[in-house]
């Protein structure tokens, strides 16, 4: 009897996270998918030079935003148990955070200005500072659903914000208003989606400002900074180095590709690291339990996200023509070079919530603080040959910081990189195949228009991975259908 709980506990558990991935991952991809058309509209009416100035305002935002207090919502999530009190403290300490700021950004504005010898980049960032004022009612309502595991009322706060956001976006890249178009985009969707999530969440935004207790949350998320910290340095060097040499046209063309090609790891990886996180939490007595699921979820997700990197490697050319226009053309060397190095950083940020999840927040940090030096270091090295070594710097230094990072973290839990290795073959060894035999089809193709190119390259390509799955990887090609496809359970039998 005591086995059938434990095994309706664990199909229970299982059931809630799979709602979650739905809900959660589902909502972004459609989100995504919508906000994405509008993007591609808004980019072939804007210059490469607009995305420039935004990159460099980019740079002085995230900096900031690592001490925007998110780390009190892992707190919240990894807790036993959280109160009403303590979800009051805890949104009074980030109304301090963020209010102070959006009051720092606005100091530093000249000073960022100065650097980058672009006037506009003060008056960008003296706008973007309402972001901060956002976060508050945002991330409280974030640590309930994670903690819950219930994405489902969310869901259309998300896809209403991201309307708001392409409405805004669409509209004021039609009435020219150049880069301002990226500041207010965003700043709409956020605002949209915090005041969406406060009614979803039904919490009361009412900070307290009575923090005893509160020392312990804090310390935990104090000792996020140090990780997030090293990660915004090792993520925004590149922008922060070239801002300095390049002109805003040819740091745009390399930041539109940089973002192009992590579409995939910034945006669907995200919301399945928030699953993954309490997840994990759950099973952190189970070290060997979180091994094997972790290695589960490499195998699965290198299978969907490797052929579309290495397929965007391959297309790069008749892609960027298709989807930016002709004026964007020269960023397809840029896209060519960065999509092969994402394979190795989807890998890599799948580690934190593992450390996290475990209690080792340090480990995550360690890792990050290599990546702060290794990054930072190839940057200056490529920055000598202009933009483009900015893309190979990226593709020599990350597949090292993917190993040190499998060492580092693989360890609490009994992982060797081997099997890690192991996981990711099927994906990344089908993908190659794909990409092989794509090359070979386009080189075989006549002169055709881009999007007739590339109409004949994306099906071909579907079959030639499909092909090498059925061939090289079948039982992984079943594991992933078995995931998709959802089977009612058995009947219990009567006890």
């Amino acid at each position: 009897m005591g086995l059938q709980d434990a095994d309706a506990n664990d199909a229970g558990f299982g059931a809630r996270i799979r709602s979650a991935i739905f809900w959660r991952s589902g909502s972004q991809i459609l989100s995504q998918a919508m906000s994405w058309v509008v993007t591609l509209a808004v980019i072939r009416l804007l210059d490469p030079a607009d995305y420039g100035l935004f990159a460099m305002t980019q740079v002085i935002l995230n900096f900031a935003t690592f001490l925007n207090g998110y780390g009190l919502v892992s707190a919240l999530v990894q807790s036993d148990s959280v109160d009403s009190h303590r979800l009051r403290q805890a949104f009074g300490i980030m109304l301090l955070l963020n209010g102070g700021l959006a009051i720092l950004q606005l100091l530093i504005a000249p000073l960022a200005a100065d650097y980058y010898e672009q006037p506009m980049v003060a008056d960008l960032l003296r706008v973007q500072a309402l972001l901060y004022l956002s976060t508050p009612f945002l991330s409280i309502p974030e640590a309930i659903m994670g903690r819950a595991l219930d994405f489902r009322r969310p869901a259309l706060v998300n896809l209403i914000a991201a309307i708001a956001s392409a409405a805004v976006a669409l509209a004021g890249a039609m009435a020219g208003w150049g880069v301002w178009t990226l500041v207010f985009a965003p700043i709409a969707g956020f605002w949209v989606k915090a005041v969406g999530y406060v009614i979803a969440t039904g919490f009361r935004p009412i900070p307290s400002f009575d923090f005893r207790g509160t020392g312990g949350m804090v310390a935990y998320g104090a000792s996020l900074l140090g990780g997030q910290l090293f990660w915004i340095v090792q993520s925004q060097a590149d922008i922060f180095i070239g801002g300095r040499v390049l002109e805003p046209h040819a740091l745009g063309l390399y930041a539109e590709a940089l973002f192009l090609t992590q579409i995939f790891v910034s945006k669907f990886i995200p919301p399945l690291n928030d699953v993954a996180f309490p997840a994990y939490a759950r099973m952190q007595k189970d070290p060997g339990r979180v091994a094997w699921s972790f290695c589960k979820a490499v195998r699965l997700l290198l299978l969907i996200s490797c052929p579309v990197y290495l397929g965007m490697a391959v297309t790069a050319e008749p892609l960027v023509e298709t989807l930016f226009g002709r004026k964007w053309i020269d960023m397809a060397p840029f896209v060519a070079i960065l999509a092969l190095a994402m394979p190795f950083m989807t890998l890599q940020v799948m580690f934190a919530p593992v450390s996290n999840a475990l209690g080792r927040p340090g480990t995550t940090a360690r890792i990050a603080a290599m990546g702060a030096v290794l990054m930072p270091a190839a940057f200056l090295i490529g920055i000598r040959f202009g933009a483009i070594g900015l893309a190979w710097a990226w593709l020599g230094a990350f597949p090292l910081l993917t190993i040190v990072t499998a060492r580092l973290a693989g360890a609490p839990m009994g992982l060797r990189i081997m099997d890690v290795i192991r996981a990711a073959a099927p994906g990344l060894g089908c993908s190659i195949l794909m990409a092989g035999a794509v090359m070979a089809i386009d080189s075989a193709l006549p002169p055709l228009p881009a999007p007739v190119r590339l109409a004949v390259l994306v099906p071909a390509g579907g079959l030639a991975f499909l092909a090498a799955l059925a061939l090289c990887a079948r039982g992984t090609l079943m594991e992933l259908a078995a995931l998709l496809i959802r089977r009612a359970p058995p009947a219990q039998a009567a006890a």
